[in-house]
């Protein structure tokens, strides 16, 4: 093989592994997210009480799904009464809508500290497990809030059509295009990620990979030749 075959082919197997780590950096999955105003129309014990709470869904991949964290950045509803550390029960329901349909329901732990009286009640993130039957553009939308508290129950509802939370693009397990979902949340192991982003982050780290195992095969070339030479 001459020096000049030697560098052509070279170069063109450096350009090989930069476009196979570009085209694994395009593939990542496409997500949106944002944090919506929902206004909740609660009915309590002591009669109907309104709260306006900006509502987050986050995503994260786990297994063949999705681990969602519903996440209330204000207070809702309130009681007459303090509600001592482990009083409040917080669940809720988010609407899959776009090419999925269906509910996925979410919880959450206990109020860590007490609630005083009369004071807007702080819900805890609410987690739930999300798993495609339908492949496509998925959107989750704030549902109705259930508080249970002291053998009462608080129901919360969203009376401003709010838009979705989050959407992303999905595949359905087993390959399938259309279908609903109805999960309820799982324990388990679940990836350390925290955001849509990070499945970019992770597909940008195989890119990485593909770079490297170019490289590799470059230098392999390049030391084979020099031993024939």
């Amino acid at each position: 093989m001459s020096y000049r075959t030697y560098q052509k082919r070279t170069a063109a197997l450096a350009s090989a592994a930069a476009l196979a780590g570009s085209a694994v950096l395009l593939a990542a999955p496409a997500a949106r997210a944002d944090v919506v105003d929902v206004n909740y129309q609660c009915k309590t014990p002591i009669g109907d009480k309104s709260a306006v709470s900006p509502i987050d869904i986050r995503s994260v991949r786990s297994g063949s799904g999705y681990r969602l964290t519903m996440t209330f950045e204000k207070g809702v509803s309130s009681s007459p009464v303090e509600l001592g550390k482990g009083a409040m029960n917080p669940s809720a329901v988010i609407e899959v809508g776009g090419a999925d349909s269906g509910t996925v329901s979410v919880k959450g732990p206990a109020n860590p500290e007490a609630i005083p009286a009369d004071t807007p009640i702080k819900i805890t993130d609410l987690t739930g497990t999300y798993t495609p039957k339908g492949t496509g553009k998925v959107t989750f939308t704030a549902g109705v809030l259930t508080i249970g508290a002291l053998g009462t129950t608080t129901t919360c509802t969203p009376s401003n059509d709010p838009k979705p939370s989050l959407e992303l693009d999905v595949t359905a397990a087993g390959g399938g295009t259309t279908g609903s979902s109805q999960d309820a949340p799982t324990g388990g192991e679940e990836l350390p990620r925290t955001g849509p982003m990070d499945s970019a982050v992770a597909l940008g780290t195989l890119g990485g990979t593909v770079l490297l195992a170019g490289a590799a095969g470059v230098l392999w070339l390049t030391r084979r030749n020099q031993a024939r030479g």
